[in-house]
C-alpha cells in the first residue's frame, strides 16, 4: 500500500479599507502583511477546537512611519516573524469578535465569513468602527500637527483570542498617518482571503 499525500497549499491574503463611513472618504486602501507562523499557529488552534486562536481584537498604534520637517513620511517593515511580535507602538485595541460579552458594539464591531459555493476561498471581513467618543483622551478635531500623538495613528493589526492574555499578532498593516479625533468616525473593513491553492 502506497503512502498518500495531499499537497495542498493555502495562500492567506489581506486588505483593509478605513474611511469615514458618513462622507464615504477612504482615508487608506491597501494590502497588508500577514504573519503567517502566527497564522499557522491560529488556524491550527481553531481548526482543533483548542477554544483560541480565533480573530478577536484589532490593535492601533502610532509607530509605524516617522515624518521629518518637510513631511516625508518614512515608513517602517511590517512586523511579519516570530511569535512575540508586535506592533511597533501600540496605542488602543478594539474587541471586534461579536460573540465576545467585552464587545460594547457587536452589531458594529464584528466578524464574517464570505463563502461563494464552487470557489477555492472563502473570506474572513473584520469590521470595526471607531465612534466619536474613542478612544478616550483624543483630541477635538483632527487637525494635530504631531504625528507622535497616541491617536494618530499609522499602523494595526489583527490579534487572536489567547486564553493567557494578550493574542498573537496575525497581520501587520503601515500607512500614512490618520488621526482619529472626536469630529470624526472611522471605520475600518480588514478583508483576510483564506484560499486553497489546489482542488
Amino acid at each position: 500500500m502506497s503512502n498518500m499525500q495531499d499537497n495542498n497549499n493555502f495562500l492567506v491574503q489581506g486588505h483593509i479599507k478605513i474611511f469615514d463611513p458618513e462622507t464615504q472618504e477612504v482615508l487608506v486602501n491597501k494590502r497588508n502583511a500577514i504573519h503567517y507562523e502566527n497564522m499557522s499557529i491560529a488556524m491550527a488552534e481553531s481548526l482543533g477546537n483548542a477554544g483560541q486562536g480565533y480573530i478577536t481584537s484589532m490593535s492601533f498604534g502610532n509607530g509605524g512611519t516617522s515624518v521629518d520637517p518637510t513631511g516625508i513620511i518614512t515608513y517602517l517593515t511590517p512586523n511579519s516573524t516570530g511569535t512575540n511580535a508586535s506592533l511597533y507602538n501600540q496605542t488602543y485595541t478594539k474587541i471586534v469578535d461579536d460573540r465576545n460579552v467585552n464587545n460594547t458594539d457587536p452589531a458594529r464591531n464584528k466578524i464574517e465569513t464570505r463563502h461563494l459555493s464552487g470557489t477555492n476561498y472563502t473570506d474572513i471581513v473584520v469590521s470595526c468602527l471607531l465612534d466619536y467618543g474613542e478612544p478616550n483622551g483624543q483630541q477635538a478635531f483632527d487637525t494635530a500637527t504631531d504625528a507622535n500623538n497616541a491617536y494618530v495613528f499609522d499602523e494595526l493589526g489583527l490579534r487572536s483570542y489567547s486564553a493567557s492574555g494578550t493574542g498573537r499578532l496575525l497581520t501587520h498593516v503601515i500607512f500614512h498617518p490618520v488621526q482619529k479625533s472626536l469630529n470624526r468616525l472611522i471605520q475600518i473593513d480588514y478583508t483576510v482571503r483564506v484560499q486553497s491553492l489546489t482542488g
